[in-house]
């Protein structure tokens, strides 16, 4: 496949995936995810490959989706169909998930949307300083997607995954370490070279026994993932993405100013 938003390169035994692609501050449409999918595809059958480094060149670690695409669908009055793209990332981070080589997030700046549960998806996340972890869905009239009311409330519990998907409230950097979400929080400087010594003591590790540490948490707390994904996530962000409420979220994004949601 011919990359044209990632970057990928393989060393030491270390896959790194970069996500590249300012313009939109790496936003998650069909291009990238399907090359996500093929590199999360290739790292795994490569003997080569222990440890996958999932970071960004751009100024943001991922704005989720691509909200400009769907506010100009919404103005030309064109028909807004998620299903494909909502099917493709649910099998990027089910992917990552069942993968049997560890991954680890680099994060700087805001992982917003989508971009949190693809930060979420990865074994280990390193941020900067300066990360913000965002469910902005709800801004937008949507409901969580890309897994990830599934994988927050394994994380952090039910309660606070409402608190932060029905309120679109960022998680700091250091909140986020102190919840558990985060392994280790760096200077925005540091953030690369920190990632690679986390990955590189991984990649000296027993590799059997992470890969099947890995396959005994996923039957313990994700057996039922495709299932929520094809069963619930699917369908919810089917039905608001063909609201008013939706519509009116895209445009008061784009054009700056508060939403005024209808409830239909």
């Amino acid at each position: 496949m011919e990359l044209q938003k990632l970057h990928y390169a393989v060393a030491d035994g270390i896959a790194t995936i970069t996500m590249d692609y300012g313009k939109n501050l790496n936003a998650i449409d069909d291009q990238m995810a399907d090359e996500l999918i093929y590199l999360i595809g290739e790292a795994e059958k490569d003997p080569a490959v222990k440890v996958v480094i999932l970071n960004s060149a751009a100024k943001a670690f991922s704005a989720g989706g691509d909200i400009g695409y769907f506010y100009q669908l919404v103005k030309a009055g064109g028909e807004i169909n998620m299903d494909s793209l909502i099917g493709k990332v649910g099998k990027i981070t089910n992917g990552m998930k069942a993968s049997s080589k560890m991954y680890v997030a680099a994060v700087n700046g805001a992982a917003a949307g989508a971009g949190f549960p693809l930060a979420l998806s990865a074994d280990f996340i390193i941020a900067d300083e300066k990360a913000m972890f965002i469910l902005a869905f709800v801004n937008l009239g949507l409901v969580p997607d890309t897994g990830a009311a599934y994988l927050l409330c394994k994380s952090i519990g039910e309660k606070r995954t409402m608190k932060y998907a029905a309120t679109g409230k960022p998680i700091k950097a250091d909140e986020a370490l102190a919840m558990g979400l985060v392994e280790k929080v760096v200077a925005p400087e540091e953030l690369a070279a920190e990632t690679e010594k986390f990955a590189k003591k991984l990649a000296a590790g027993p590799l059997v026994s992470y890969k099947n540490i890995k396959k005994q948490i996923y039957a313990a707390s994700f057996s039922d993932y495709e299932r929520f994904l094809d069963g619930t996530e699917n369908p919810t962000q089917h039905e608001c993405s063909n609201t008013e409420d939706f519509k009116e979220g895209c445009a008061a994004f784009m054009e700056k100013r508060k939403a005024a949601f209808q409830g239909k």
